[in-house]
């Protein structure tokens, strides 16, 4: 009996911290990274959010304080896309799709990563951050932003 009582306890001890977790990772987004994408596109097709940033955008780090603390956005992100989220000065090597890419100018200051400039780029305009981009369920760009999102906008976008 004392043994089946002990069971039952930490059967609900787990069960309790496993809720806990639940509620802590709807308190924010879960963001993927280009690899981990890849690997979860080929589970299954899904809308996929892109967030390009850089340390020094000052509205980049204002949508992480302000748009992507809204529980709407952050349920919704979570509900029905992948979300992305590069940090466009990375100098990490990533393959996706079986084609490697790099930031071929890492060395230099302010060098945007392949990803980015493929992704976010714009004809006869200049690379601007932030930078968002919203891709279908076959991985086909819907729509690009290049500006700061409050969270009504940015619900606006992925509705």
């Amino acid at each position: 009996m004392k043994s089946h009582c002990k069971k039952t306890i930490i059967c609900l001890l787990i069960g309790y911290i496993n809720c806990g977790n639940l509620s802590a990772q709807n308190n924010e987004i879960n963001w993927l990274s280009f690899n981990q994408l890849e690997d979860s596109l080929s589970i299954k097709p899904k809308k996929v959010f892109i967030h390009f940033y850089a340390e020094w955008c000052s509205l980049c780090n204002k949508m992480d304080r302000k748009a992507y603390k809204d529980p709407s956005v952050i349920s919704k992100l979570n509900k029905e896309y992948y979300a992305v989220k590069m940090n466009i000065e990375s100098t990490e090597k990533i393959t996706f799709g079986g084609t490697i890419y790099e930031n071929k100018n890492a060395k230099k200051v302010n060098a945007i990563h392949q990803i980015p400039l493929l992704m976010a780029s714009r004809k006869n305009k200049p690379f601007s951050l932030p930078a968002t981009v919203i891709l279908d369920d076959t991985f086909t760009a819907t729509a690009r932003y290049f500006q700061y999102l409050n969270a009504k906008q940015l619900l606006k976008t992925i509705e």
